[in-house]
């Protein structure tokens, strides 16, 4: 069943439907409302179809705590040697700021939900009337957090960076034993920015079939590339971080797709989305023109009852017509049965 198609409000989910490009605002709003509010307008003018929060506060996440086990590896490209309560007081969007996002993605045609991280969070989100939710990579494993979210009973994302087939599994039988199986999982490496070596898109075919679920990709490569490959194996949902300009920095801003990729995301994956077609080696609709100017076997010159047939006054050329090419070596050397004019297509009654 939950290959079937998800309703999310005016929208629906699943491989007959063009994909479902969800925009993450995430820490990009560098803690500015306004600059939120500017992102949501990017995202609708760039033709996305959801716009995503993170709904938490450093303390709803973690400790504050300056221990090895609470610190970013100093290794890590982007926050390496900050703490992960540091990191989450920055990148947090602040609560009192959902309900006017919320407002502007509606106003602008935009489908708007959040990953929450604790039952407070799906509250607020219940109070706005979130229509789905999506877990993150890292909360796959919260299973109370799962059982919180599936009796919501509203379709329910989760990626799966850093998560085995097992994790996934027991995940998804949590959601569905709640009553819950409207369930979308994006192939996701959580890694920031992400490698395409490391994307693995060939894994979501089996996610699909393996857990009979939705599917699609939580991209943190840099770029269009890979989110528009993950649409030929069978993505429905395709998640990418956004930002007005990765010149203004923020905690995501270095992976973040600006308003012009955005705009050439959307397109192209519906591009990608339409080129899927159908398993058939039949010609199409569209070349019938194409059909009528294949080659066939025409009479090239003025030719008399009795003529002997050969290379000099039967050829294979452009347009259809006569009998295929393939039975050239069938017809040299008999004789015409008539005269007949140049420019003639030749057919059995000829010879």
């Amino acid at each position: 069943m939950s290959q079937s198609d998800i309703a999310v409000d005016f929208a629906k989910i699943g491989p007959s439907h063009k994909p479902f490009v969800v925009a993450e605002i995430s820490g990009n709003h560098n803690g500015d409302l306004q600059r939120a509010l500017d992102i949501v307008d990017m995202v609708a003018d760039a033709g996305a179809h959801a716009v995503k929060l993170q709904t938490y506060t450093a303390d709803t996440l973690t400790i504050d705590a300056t221990g090895p086990a609470f610190t970013i590896s100093s290794e890590h490209p982007l926050w390496g040697g900050s703490t992960l309560h540091d990191l989450y007081s920055t990148a947090f969007t602040p609560w009192e700021w959902h309900a006017e996002i919320f407002d502007r993605a509606r106003k602008r045609g935009l489908i708007p939900f959040s990953s929450p991280f604790d039952d407070t969070a799906v509250d607020l989100l219940e109070e706005l009337e979130a229509p789905l939710y999506k877990i993150a990579s890292l909360e796959v494993g919260d299973l109370a957090l799962l059982r919180r979210v599936a009796r919501t009973g509203k379709p329910v994302i989760l990626s799966n960076g850093a998560a085995t087939l097992s994790d996934l599994d027991l995940a998804i039988q949590t959601i569905r034993n709640e009553g819950n199986d409207q369930i979308i999982v994006l192939s996701c490496t959580s890694s920031y920015p992400a490698s395409p070596t490391e994307s693995n898109l060939r894994s979501i075919p089996v996610i699909r079939d393996a857990l009979d679920v939705q599917v699609g990709l939580s991209d943190h490569t840099l770029g269009i590339g890979a989110a528009i490959a993950a649409v030929a194996f069978g993505a429905s949902v395709i998640e990418k971080h956004v930002t007005l300009s990765r010149s203004d920095g923020g905690v995501d801003s270095d992976f973040s797709l600006e308003p012009h990729e955005l705009a050439a995301l959307v397109r192209e994956s519906e591009t990608a989305w339409l080129a899927l077609g159908v398993p058939t080696l039949r010609p199409t609709a569209s070349e019938s023109e194409s059909l009528r100017l294949r080659r066939s076997l025409f009479v090239v010159e003025d030719v008399l009852a009795g003529d002997v047939v050969s290379p000099l006054n039967v050829r294979s050329i452009r347009p259809a017509g006569g009998l295929q090419p393939e039975f050239l070596g069938v017809v040299m050397g008999r004789r015409f049965t008539q005269a007949i004019e140049r420019g003639t297509p030749l057919g059995w009654a000829h010879v």
